[in-house]
């Protein structure tokens, strides 16, 4: 396996801002010209092989994706800034291409002669299907639009995209901090502690925190001093105000252009081509969900509101009998060490970054039948030095063949990184039109806990499937075997796209699973059985409160894409989050300036989390749930789901892979039936 040598080199991370920024430019000018080509061509004879779209498409992805990357991940602003202004470039010239009614003529004509001549018949599936996307395309961009509103059309789409830009600029970059004494942090444990740094403030001692996850998660959930997690809540709600704007101008641009594009809204034009088809469904799949949960959460609300009495009873602190947001991650702790004496603290303890990252990596790689090489040394290539690179290859490689694609994993915190935890598909997969193929990469960026003084890395059982999860990503992107990169890996509907990656994370309440990946820092100690089985039970406990979290945010995104008017968005996000949350806020802060969500690709979308959550309780219900590590059900996995990314329709796939059409009875079961069960 070591001497096999990959068929395609890895891409060099070695640009200069200027590089950066002439190499963008040439790949587009490269691609302008195939598109000049076609639009010159003759109605008679536009035809399947005349329209070298599709793979002119992807040559552009393979060049200016991993450019437009190091905004996420560069140490150098100038890098990042160059990167940024990269993607501006390619994002209005994506606007202009989209609106070239010289080329959608071509398009249209080419699927015209197809079916006139009886060369339809003769495509396959996904050529039929890439033909139907891409005429599609053009009537959404609005090319049926008389020429004047075009031009102003594509004017609205470039102020749009560089509004989306900037907001996520400001969020990548964001580095605020808020400072703390000790006697302030009381509760928060004393490893998270021992990362912050101390400094002397006139005459006190003070420890700044930083509003990464790492950071200022342990002061929500273990800081005693209800002022502390207040203060923390309300910094961390109000470290974007400066994208409160952007926000107001991106959702009246999104008005504008639905409008023009002949939707009443903007969640009707973005839902059209998802599964759910259309923003009533989208709503009224809130509704439901949300009057199943409301009860549920109430109930619990009540619970951890009476455990709040008490602890301020005890610790002498007046007691107003309201719930608030900051209340809410602490007494969810509480009680789940209460009801279940479960130690998050301690559960950490099991779970060192050094083992758990490997260990996911082996499990993934014997479920999938895939082996990872990590390149190093001399050989390795990366933006970062902390950056791990790897080849992947099928298990029983014996020549290139069996090469899959490289995958790189950027897991610690520092400046100016993208500040959560995601996958970029940097390559994609795809035929050459020599019949090789192009091989795809996927790039992990997270904020995992780094070491300190007195521990080695740890991460909380959330991290742990917050990291399985987005391996998921991963392997969509590395095992989906597609004929053209536009259907490549998790370029599916947006509302599937989740449910792959939400189906793994079961395996992290698995017990066998759970002792294969735990490891005591001091001991090595697996977890015991006791440990594993409160831990389990710790998932549905507060379910109802945790969901309804999510609905507000679902319905808060799609509210501002179905109103026909502006509207105060501070407020309507305090207002929400109160009244389907059912947790009180205290000073109206803007936090819909933190939702990043709504510029990167899910607007009117985040309902797709819920929503794709159905299918991935179906899938691992019928599927998996037997037999979690199985190989052979790994394979159907991989044939049925992954290899075929979004060459067919998402239902397709998933009766394929279910032997049946899908349905939410495990969702329902999951969530609901186990409720029962927890003595809420």
């Amino acid at each position: 396996m070591a001497s096999l040598t990959p068929p395609q080199a890895p891409p060099k991370w070695n640009h200069t801002p200027e590089e950066v920024l002439s190499v963008t430019k040439r790949a587009l000018a490269q691609n302008k010209a195939v598109s000049d080509k076609v639009a010159a061509l003759s109605e008679a004879e536009c035809n399947f092989e005349t329209l070298p779209l599709a793979n002119a498409e992807a040559e552009v992805l393979i060049i200016c994706e991993p450019l437009g990357f190091y905004q996420n991940v560069s140490t150098s602003k100038e890098l990042r800034d160059a990167s940024n202004q990269a993607e501006v470039l390619q994002r209005d010239f994506d606007v202009e291409e989209s609106m070239r009614l010289d080329v959608f003529k071509a398009k249209a004509a080419a699927e015209k002669n197809l079916r006139e001549s009886g060369e339809w018949e003769k495509l396959s599936d996904e050529q039929r299907r890439l033909v139907e996307k891409m005429v599609l395309d053009g009537k959404r961009a609005g090319l049926a639009l008389p020429e004047k509103e075009c031009e102003v059309l594509m004017k609205l789409k470039k102020e749009l995209s560089q509004a989306c830009l900037d907001f996520s600029k400001n969020f990548n970059e964001e580095d605020g901090l808020i400072s703390f004494t000790l006697e302030e942090l009381e509760g928060v444990p004393g490893d998270v502690i021992s990362g912050y740094n101390k400094r002397t403030e006139g005459s006190k001692e003070v420890y700044d925190v930083t509003f990464k996850t790492p950071d200022i998660f342990p002061i929500f959930k273990s800081a005693h001093n209800p002022a502390t997690r207040r203060s923390a809540q309300e910094g961390y709600e109000d470290r974007l105000k400066q994208n409160v704007p952007l926000l107001e101008k991106a959702l009246d641009l999104r008005r504008r252009i639905g409008a023009m594009l002949g939707y009443d809204t903007w969640a009707d034009y973005i839902t059209e081509v998802k599964m759910v088809k259309s923003g009533k469904n989208a709503a009224d799949f809130l509704d439901d969900l949300e009057a199943k949960l409301r009860p549920v959460g109430e109930k619990e609300r009540k619970i951890l509101l009476q455990l709040k009495k008490e602890e301020h009873e005890k610790r002498g602190l007046p007691f107003d009998g309201e719930f608030y947001i900051w209340d809410y991650r602490y007494y969810d702790r509480v009680y789940i060490e209460k009801t279940l004496n479960l130690d998050e603290s301690l559960v950490k303890e099991y779970f060192p970054v050094s083992v758990v990252v490997p260990t996911i990596l082996k499990i993934y790689q014997d479920l999938l039948g895939v082996k990872f090489i990590e390149i190093k040394n001399n050989n390795k290539d990366v933006w970062h030095p902390e950056v791990q690179q790897f080849a992947v290859w099928d298990k029983d490689a014996k020549d290139e063949s069996a090469f899959v694609g490289y995958c790189y994993l950027d897991l610690f915190p520092r400046a100016a990184k993208y500040s959560h935890a995601a996958v970029w598909g940097l390559l994609p997969g795809y035929e050459l039109p020599s019949g090789k193929r192009h091989y795809p990469l996927t790039a992990m960026v997270a904020n995992l806990a780094k070491p300190t003084p007195e521990r080695p890395a740890l991460m909380r059982h959330d991290d742990v499937t917050t990291f399985f999860h987005e391996m998921g990503h991963v392997f969509h992107g590395l095992l989906s075997r597609t004929k053209y990169a536009r259907f490549h890996g998790t370029s599916v509907a947006r509302d599937f796209v989740e449910a792959p990656s939400q189906m793994l994370e079961n395996w992290c309440w698995e017990p066998k699973v759970l002792e294969k990946m735990s490891s005591h820092y001091k001991t090595q100690e697996p977890l015991s059985p006791d440990l594993i089985d409160k831990l389990i039970r710790s998932r549905y406990v507060n379910v109802g409160l945790f969901y309804l979290r999510q609905l507000f945010f679902a319905k808060f995104d799609l509210k501002v894409h179905v109103d026909k008017e502006a509207a105060d968005y501070t407020k309507l996000w305090n207002d929400l989050r109160e009244s389907i949350s059912l947790v009180k806020g205290g000073k109206a802060q803007p936090g819909q300036g933190t939702f990043g969500h709504i510029v990167g690709g899910y607007d009117a979308g985040y309902y797709g989390y819920t929503y794709s959550l159905v299918f991935a309780a179906d899938m691992y219900a019928t599927v998996f749930k037997k037999d979690p590590l199985n190989p052979a059900l790994g394979k159907l996995y991989r044939d049925k789901i992954l290899f075929v990314g979004g060459s067919r329709d998402e239902t397709d796939s998933l009766e394929d892979f279910l032997g049946r059409s899908p349905n939410s009875d495990a969702f329902l079961e999951e969530v609901f039936g186990t409720v029962a069960n927890a003595n809420l």
